[in-house]
């Protein structure tokens, strides 16, 4: 690499909390860009070191000590009283989730290795609901690791609770902080938390961002805030870090960023950052850094928001165009601990595996979304809105040299919606050149994925997709323009099954106008797609109303009003409305989730739906065969 600017060290970094089985791809993504432009460029993970270091032995002795003993309290009690078996076998467990100690499997499935808490009731409640010993109901008579694995992340679930219960009430594996950022209009909860006495976490925190800053010596330091659970985390690090360099300039982006602070009014944001970026990060990024390297000026910022006389003001000049996709460069993980992140299966979900368990390489096959047309998405916002497809010959070439710098050959494609046609075009290369990798992604379950594309998809690698089914109803479904009806989504994913494909499907209640007998009609629905073998794997949301969705822009249209906001100076996505159709969406919920953890397991398959709801609901008047017809009539 050749560097332009030796002066110019700038250091990027992901604030807790995102997945602990791979790194969040937006520094590695950035890292690439820059270093491509010549500049100095390193990453790294505070978010992975923090969890490491509460989850080791001096990590819980530390816990142990903060926890009040003298407070009978259920949640830690077991683990005060059972402290010295979670400080022996901490790290044996935590290395065996990281791989690299594959024979301990065999002493934590005997069930007299690790501690079993609270969170190891799941298996009791597995065994009473099938009738068979639950482990080997769920993984069969094989799958030694898997149990190990499934009975070390319940192990790491209940120090996660004894950390939240007894020492931080923020803190999660996957998200810190998360309430005082989500679609927050003011900034003083995050205000009054950061003055707050710190937390034993907090504290971690301060330790790692001192190290961290000790050892790169920044210039310029980004952190990326990709959801609310990071914002904390984001702001704590700016704050330390300003505290240990004051002459280190500090720059925000991220899909929080992006989404909730496009209205950003609060000048206290720029006590912790010099810059806050909106959208892809690369050209503003860009600018930002010329700008300081005194080869640019304020006036060639790109959706970059700074603090002038008190205010915060936007800068973004209309003739400074974004990089092209095929221009951005090839992610790096150069300086990230790839053998240190966790492999975590806490949840008998098919999808949620593939989720947390196992490093995936994550890659971008087209800016935006080709549809961009779902009401209830932020369609109006860049990242969906601009579409960029990068050509499928440069994109096998970025996976060649990311399996060679990784030595992983496992891709998760994080578009909002994969192209069948570049997946097409991708696959057919990926098989030309006799390339070897495992990927997954998300799709659109429209009528281009026939059974000669879903087989060749899975030749070139794929084992699982993802796409939205939502509320299961054409007439709902044709009011949201999802593009796609409930028999073309059996087709599909009957194709993508008979490939050797998994299915998961998006599922979603609550959409205005939704009835109560239309959420019985969508549950019959989704009933009949997993007693067909369409799908395997689903999850239901709660309908929300984003700001930047056309549902948010035009209310009236779908047949809600939106309620009075309070003052907003910090953040607004989440909007709050009225739907006047009489539908308790809450009370079915539980009803719902309950239904998918049995089908997922080939339970209840047969059942009238209604028996999933605790409270009196109308009769499905779907045919028991519409599902069975579509798959017929193909």
């Amino acid at each position: 690499m050749i560097v332009t600017n030796c002066n110019m060290r700038i250091l990027l970094l992901t604030p807790p909390m995102t997945q602990l089985n791979t790194p969040y791809p937006a520094t590695a993504y950035l890292t690439g860009f820059l270093r491509q432009e010549g500049y100095e460029c390193a990453q790294a993970d505070p978010a992975i070191e923090l969890v490491l270091r509460l989850l080791s032995r001096s990590g819980l002795e530390r816990i142990a000590k903060r926890l009040d003993h003298s407070a009978k309290r259920p949640a830690y009690g077991f683990f005060l009283e059972n402290q010295r078996r979670y400080f022996e076998t901490i790290e044996p467990a935590i290395r065996f989730l990281q791989g690299k100690d594959p024979a301990l499997a065999l002493r934590i499935v005997s069930r007299e290795f690790l501690p079993e808490g609270p969170r190891f009731a799941a298996v009791e409640q597995v065994e009473a609901a099938t009738g068979e010993e639950g482990l080997s109901w769920a993984f069969g008579a094989l799958g030694v690791q898997d149990r190990a694995k499934y009975l070390s992340s319940l192990m790491i679930d209940d120090l996660a609770d004894v950390i939240r219960l007894g020492i931080d009430s923020r803190f999660e594996l996957s998200r810190y902080g998360e309430k005082l950022a989500a679609s927050a209009p003011s900034f003083d909860p995050i205000a009054e938390a950061l003055e707050a006495k710190p937390t034993l976490v907090d504290e971690i925190l301060d330790e790692i961002t001192d190290e961290l800053i000790a050892r790169h010596r920044p210039t310029i330091l980004g952190l990326t805030a990709p959801f609310p659970g990071n914002v904390y985390g984001a702001f704590r690090i700016a704050r330390r870090a300003r505290e240990k360099s004051p002459s280190t300039k500090i720059l925000l982006g991220g899909g929080y960023v992006n989404t909730e602070l496009r209205e950003l009014q609060e000048p206290r944001v720029f006590d912790f950052f010099d810059f806050v970026m909106l959208d892809d990060g690369e050209r503003p990024f860009l600018s930002v850094l010329q700008y300081l390297d005194g080869k640019g000026s304020e006036a060639d910022f790109l959706r970059t928001y700074v603090r002038e006389n008190g205010k915060v003001v936007l800068k973004s000049n209309s003739k400074i165009h974004d990089i092209p996709h095929k221009n951005v460069g090839t992610p790096t993980y150069d300086g990230l601990p790839l053998g240190s992140y966790l492999s975590i299966f806490e949840m008998l979900n098919p999808m949620h595996r593939i989720w947390s368990d196992g490093r995936w390489n994550k890659l971008t096959l087209a800016h935006g979304c080709y549809w961009k047309k779902c009401s209830f998405c932020d369609v109006t916002l860049d990242y969906i809105g601009r579409y960029d497809p990068a050509s499928a010959d440069l994109l096998v070439d970025q996976i060649e040299k990311i399996v060679a710098e990784t030595g992983q050959s496992g891709f998760h494609f994080v578009d909002e919606a994969a192209p069948p046609a570049l997946l097409k075009a991708m696959a057919e290369r990926l098989i030309e050149r006799g390339i070897s990798i495992t990927w997954w992604g998300n799709i659109r379950f429209e009528k281009s994925f026939t059974p000669a594309l879903t087989r060749l998809l899975a030749r070139s690698g794929c084992v699982a997709v993802s796409g939205g089914l939502e509320v299961a109803s054409d007439r709902l479904l044709k009011l949201m323009q999802k593009g796609v009806t409930v028999e073309q989504v059996a087709r599909v994913t009957r194709a993508f099954t008979d490939a050797g494909i998994m299915v998961h499907a998006y599922l979603m209640y609550g959409f205005p106008t939704q009835t109560e007998q239309e959420t019985v009609d969508a549950l019959e629905r989704v009933r009949q797609l997993f007693a067909a073998g369409c799908i395997q794997s689903a999850y239901w949301h709660r309908f929300s109303v984003t700001a930047h969705s056309p549902i948010g822009k035009d209310p009236a249209k779908f047949g809600i009003k939106l309620l009075p906001e309070p003052k907003v100076t910090f953040a607004r996505n989440d909007l709050a409305f009225e739907d006047p159709t009489p539908c308790d969406h809450e009370a079915m919920g539980a009803g719902l989730r309950k239904s998918l953890y049995n089908f997922m397991h080939g339970l209840g398959l047969e059942d009238d739906v209604r028996v999933w709801f605790n409270l009196g609901v109308p009769k499905a008047k779907v045919s028991k065969k519409l599902i069975a017809q579509a798959l017929s009539s193909e």
